[in-house]
């Protein structure tokens, strides 16, 4: 089975349309329609492990074709407990975090900016720092 019929699999165990998997990952439909045709482009990695997460299908399954292509019952409280393992105390922040997973693509420059606005606001320091990397820039060419 190629990734391209994994992909069409993928998106058919969620009950999405090609746009619905499009929206969900960030990119444009017709690059749905791309990944799903026989001869068709490959994505990245990038976009295959969003695919993966907005479907609810195991990512190596989708890349390789091994394993399970739904986690187990078992795998999904592992995932719940690899935040747990964060050692994050606060139920907020642990709240903000898995929001922040969930999101679209498209949305968490835009989430990581706002709660920095805030922080800035609250600590009077600026929100933009000199020589520090830029927050999200994978997503620069989303935006």
């Amino acid at each position: 089975m190629t990734s391209q019929h994994r992909i069409r699999l993928a998106r058919r165990h969620a009950n999405m349309s090609q746009t619905q998997l499009a929206q969900a990952v960030g990119v444009q439909r017709s690059a749905v329609s791309h990944w799903e045709a026989p001869q068709g482009k490959n994505p990245s990695v990038k976009h295959l492990r969003e695919v993966a997460l907005v479907t609810g299908v195991q990512f190596e399954w989708l890349v390789t074709g091994r394993g399970e292509m739904t986690p187990s019952r078992d795998a999904v409280l592992d995932s719940v407990a690899a935040v747990d393992a964060l050692l994050i105390d606060d139920p907020l922040e642990q709240r903000l975090l898995l929001a922040f997973r969930e999101a679209p693509t498209r949305a968490r420059l835009a989430l990581v900016e706002v709660v920095e606005e805030l922080a800035a606001q609250r600590t009077g320091r600026s929100r933009i720092r000199t020589g520090a990397p830029r927050v999200g820039r994978e997503y620069d060419s989303l935006s």
